[in-house]
């Protein structure tokens, strides 16, 4: 296949399959919903909203539904709202009305508008408008379409009809000071129906997107194969470094006279740029936006390509080459990438839009493994790699903190604050950045240990992408190259894994 076809079917199937994807997970969503609720209803949880003023208003909202003639022969949607004092004994007042009428009954009068409400934490902001006191109840006003008043729990119910209006809460005799408990119901007719027709949809995306997918990232991984030079080998032939043939490490025999180099078959490496510039690292987050916009959809690509060789070895116990040249080649990109940009700002050479190996001073290559194990392929993508994961969340996680008014819990009007903090990689990586901006040196101890922390990464992004069955080591192996893999040698050959079946 040629690489123009490889590239136009694979951005085809990722044009079909994420929206595929997303049809999927909204027909899931929407037939749990369907069926959750034993009344039919979608129900929120409930809350607390507190305010000084009279009343209580959700948010303005657009007319809704104003071309549809008359009412349908199906329930487009109902909305259910129930309301609690939380002072016992106390009766409180919810009604809906047109939004003209509402705001008619309200001017002059203190009152507050909801504007937007946050989960986890809870936080609910409002609008306060200042004015006077309610010349009478509200109860007594003919403008409320639907309207319950009274102690204890208060139920409103009402068929989402066309325009535009208003929810009011009040205490009943219109005193100052809501607060109450509230929680909000919807159902519809459509949604199952609409549940049904995503769900079609999106297996009907998929079985035409996941293919092109397969098919484009198989062409592209085959062009991705470096071409050996000759019998004898030479510069780039696989296995073969340029200074030489490198001995096969214990427990691994090379195969058709290709050997590959001791150590893990993962390889990382990253050339510091001896004149790299003091200030440029400011701006190669926005220079690298197109590659991270490409990288986006060769991600997706990459996660389909890794499932389905899951089931290549699961049931054949090779991965496929084509596919494996491919991923290895969107970790190379990512690589380069990110070894200019954000995790190691090491060079200011711009990197190349290829999935080949280059002579771009960040190089990232995987053994390819002859046999994988089938039983392997089932727990080490999750269980097995909890420990490294584990470690690589504290490398590349970031921390959030936040701060809660005390005693203030899911009121409204509570005051939150959020902090968050860079990840441990991206605060050495800007220390380092700030140095080279006043020293004009990037400190060498720094930089090696930051090639360390993306190396580990690295080695679990190759482990957990099924591409080898050796278990990453435990320690950080710093420097521009691997310890025992020289710098500028080619990529590393094909050998079987020991014990695979």
């Amino acid at each position: 296949m040629k690489k123009p076809a490889a590239v136009i079917m694979l951005i085809l199937g990722i044009l079909i399959t994420l929206p595929g994807l997303a049809a999927l997970a909204g027909g899931a969503l929407a037939s749990a919903v369907g069926t959750i609720q034993g009344d039919g209803y979608l129900t929120s949880g409930t809350s607390r909203f507190s305010v000084s003023s009279f009343a209580l208003t959700s948010p303005r909202a657009d007319a809704i539904g104003e071309d549809v003639p008359g009412r349908l022969p199906f329930d487009v949607g109902t909305l259910r709202l129930r309301v609690e004092s939380v002072a016992p004994e106390k009766p409180v007042f919810i009604g809906i009305g047109p939004q003209s009428d509402v705001e008619q009954y309200l001017a002059g009068e203190h009152h507050s508008e909801l504007l937007n409400i946050r989960q986890r934490p809870f936080r609910a902001e409002y609008r306060d408008v200042p004015g006077g006191t309610p010349a009478s109840p509200p109860a007594g006003q003919r403008i409320w379409t639907a309207s319950a008043s009274g102690t204890g729990q208060q139920e409103l119910t009402w068929n989402i009809a066309p325009g535009a209006w208003e929810v009011v809460v009040m205490n009943a005799d219109a005193s100052a000071g809501v607060d109450v408990q509230a929680q909000a119901g919807f159902r519809s007719d459509l949604i199952r129906p609409a549940a049904t027709g995503m769900l079609v949809g999106g297996i009907i995306a998929l079985l035409l997107g996941v293919p092109l997918i397969i098919f484009g990232a198989a062409g592209l991984g085959r062009h991705a194969v470096p071409a050996p030079a000759g019998p004898t080998g030479g510069p780039g032939t696989p296995g073969i470094p340029s200074g030489g043939p490198v001995a096969a490490s214990p427990g691994q025999p090379s195969t058709t006279g290709v050997r590959t180099p001791p150590g893990y078959p993962a390889r990382l490496t990253g050339a510091l740029d001896p004149a790299i510039s003091r200030w440029m690292w400011l701006v190669k987050w926005f220079l690298a936006i197109p590659h991270i916009i490409v990288l986006f959809f060769l991600w997706f690509a990459f996660a389909i390509t890794t499932i389905v060789a899951g089931f290549a070895i699961l049931f054949t116990g090779r991965y496929p080459r084509a596919l494996f040249e491919f991923n290895v080649g969107v970790l190379r990109w990512n690589w380069r990438v990110a070894f200019y940009a954000y995790a190691a700002v090491g060079t200011d050479v711009y990197p190349p839009f290829t999935l080949k190996r280059t002579d771009y001073p960040a190089d990232f290559d995987v053994a390819y493994p002859q046999r994988l194990s089938r039983g392997l392929v089932l727990v080490k993508w999750w269980l097995l790699s909890i420990p490294h994961l584990l470690l690589v969340a504290v490398f590349t996680g970031t921390r959030e903190t936040v701060w809660r008014q005390e005693g203030e819990v899911n009121v409204l009007g509570a005051t939150y604050e959020r902090v968050s903090g860079p990840s441990l990689l991206g605060l050495l990586v800007l220390i380092a950045a700030v140095i080279l901006l006043f020293t004009g040196q990037y400190q060498r101890p720094l930089f090696d240990f930051i090639l360390g922390i993306n190396r580990w990464v690295y080695r679990v992004l190759a482990y957990t992408a099924l591409m080898r069955d050796e278990y990453p080591p435990f320690r950080l192996d710093q420097g521009p190259s691997e310890p025992d893999w020289p710098e500028g040698a080619g990529p590393v050959g094909e050998a079987p894994v020991a014990g695979a079946p």
